[in-house]
């Protein structure tokens, strides 16, 4: 026998050894796909706006000031109230043609203020002192990310226990004397209906101002879903 066919004969032998160390796994029976969830309301406790000017001028330059004026109006304003975030939005200006032509007219602009605050009242009464110069374009509602970290936290501890029941329910069902957990996974998410806004209508005072609007921020409903599979034994 030559070397490379006694080194090629030993490393045969040794990988058949090694294949009949490893033992053979049972077959398995009984493996039940289950899922199981938790769910809670928690009240929306962060509040996001936004407000916005729009101006139309023949010259771009122009329509350019009385945006900047007005967004920085605005930032002004918002210091007044350190409670609320205030941040410059989306800003742009476009062309505004004739009619069916090409013909250009003048330059249309827009300007936004983006508001987040965890103080309704806050938020509200600076919308309001925003809206004497600037409209509206829209509130929600939402939970902060540490509401909703501490929120999902419990969650899953529940439903862990939901699955845990559950797979009880199933081992009885299939008469058998206990089970195991052969692998489980959780998932979180959230199942909000539309955020309760209670704006109030706007009324202009005599000084130009707006009276604050009225915000309810409503709740968001938050779950967690624990799925795996169990062998009842």
């Amino acid at each position: 026998m030559t070397y490379r066919r006694a080194v090629l004969f030993t490393t045969l032998c040794l990988a058949q050894g090694a294949i009949a160390q490893v033992p053979l796994q049972p077959p398995r029976y009984n493996l039940v796909e289950l899922a199981a969830d938790a769910q809670r309301e928690v009240a929306n406790d962060l509040m996001a706006a936004t407000v916005f000017i729009e101006e139309t001028n023949a010259s771009p330059a122009a329509l350019a000031n009385a945006l900047n004026r007005a967004t920085a109006e605005a930032l002004k304003l918002a210091r007044d109230f350190p409670q609320v975030k205030a941040r410059s939005g989306s800003n742009a200006t476009y062309p505004v043609y004739a009619p069916r032509t090409t013909q250009l007219q003048g330059w249309r602009g827009r300007s936004e203020i983006r508001l987040e605050t965890r103080d309704f009242a806050a938020g509200s009464a600076l919308i309001g002192k925003l809206q004497g110069f600037m409209q509206l374009a829209g509130v929600g509602f939402s939970v902060s990310p540490e509401a909703r970290k501490t929120a999902e936290n419990e969650l899953v501890t529940e439903a862990i226990g939901a699955f845990r029941a559950r797979a009880e329910i199933v081992q009885k069902a299939m008469a058998g004397k206990g089970f195991k957990i052969e692998r489980i996974n959780v998932s979180g998410g959230q199942n909000s209906p539309p955020p309760r806004v209670m704006m109030s209508a706007a009324r202009a005072l005599a000084d130009g101002a707006v009276t604050a609007p009225q915000a309810e921020g409503g709740a968001s409903v938050l779950s967690v879903t624990v799925g795996g599979t169990i062998e009842v034994q």
